[in-house]
C-alpha cells in the first residue's frame, strides 16, 4: 500500500478520529446490548457475522434490519433502551490495542487531533476522560442526542471550527458512513477492520482498509 504522504497528495497534517469501534474496542458490548433488546422481544440475536454485515448508519435503519418493528413501539423508545445498556457497559470497554501508542506518535511529530463521533457530546467525553486520552485532541465532537443518526451535520462545523485544510486533513474510521464524511468534506478516509464494520464492506468504499490503528503510523509517514 502506497504511502500517503508519498502519492502525489498533499501531506497529511490532520487527523480526524471516529470513536467507537475506531479507538475503542466496544464492539462485544453493542453485540451483547443489542441481543439483550432482541430477547426482550423474542427476536433472534446476532451473531458477531451478521451484526458486522448490517450495522450501519442511521442506526434507526440497522434496527429494523436487525427486527425490530417500530410500528409496533417507537424507534426512540428502543434507542434510549439501547443506549442505557451500552452505557452501563462502556466504561470495561479497552481501547484497541496500541491506540495510545498511535496517538502519542502523531502527537509527537505535530499533528493536530480531534474526535468526530456520533455519540452524544457529555457520555462521548466522559468515555475519553475515563480512558485517559482526551490531551491528545484539540476538540471532541459529539451529537446532541442518543439516536445515532450519523455526523454528516456534525462534520462541516469541525472542520469550520479547527480551521483544517481539508487538502492535509485525514479522517479515520471503522464504517462506511465515515467513508460517506470523509467524501463530503473533500479529505482522505482510511478505514480501520477492526470495528463496527466487515473488512469486505469497507473495502467496497474504495479507501485504503486497514488491520489495525497501528498501521497508521507508517501509512502516514513523512
Amino acid at each position: 500500500m502506497k504511502n500517503l504522504n508519498k502519492s502525489g497528495l498533499s501531506p497529511v497534517r490532520n487527523i480526524i478520529w471516529d470513536f467507537n469501534g475506531t479507538l475503542l474496542n466496544d464492539l462485544d458490548i453493542c453485540i451483547d446490548s443489542i441481543n439483550t433488546l432482541l430477547e426482550r422481544r423474542n427476536l433472534s440475536r446476532l451473531d458477531r457475522k451478521r451484526y458486522l454485515e448490517i450495522f450501519t448508519f442511521p442506526v434507526r435503519d440497522y434496527y429494523s434490519i436487525a427486527g425490530f418493528d417500530f410500528e409496533k413501539e417507537s424507534f426512540e423508545t428502543v434507542a434510549v433502551e439501547f443506549m442505557d445498556l451500552y452505557l452501563a457497559r462502556a466504561p470495561y470497554s479497552p481501547l484497541h490495542q496500541g491506540v495510545n501508542e498511535v496517538l502519542v506518535h502523531f502527537t509527537g511529530k505535530g499533528y493536530r487531533q480531534i474526535i468526530l463521533s456520533a455519540m452524544e457530546q457529555e457520555e462521548l467525553t466522559k468515555l475519553i476522560r475515563k480512558n485517559g486520552i482526551e490531551p491528545f485532541f484539540e476538540r471532541i465532537f459529539g451529537i446532541s442526542d442518543h439516536l445515532g443518526g450519523g455526523k454528516l451535520g456534525l462534520a462541516g462545523k469541525a472542520i469550520a471550527d479547527t480551521g483544517f485544510i481539508p487538502e492535509q486533513t485525514c479522517l479515520v474510521g471503522d464504517t462506511l458512513h465515515d467513508a460517506e464524511v470523509a467524501e463530503k468534506l473533500g479529505i482522505k478516509c482510511i478505514l480501520i477492520a477492526d470495528g463496527h464494520q466487515s473488512e469486505s464492506r469497507l473495502r467496497a468504499s474504495g479507501h485504503p482498509v486497514l488491520q489495525s490503528v497501528t498501521e497508521l503510523t507508517s501509512l502516514l509517514a513523512g
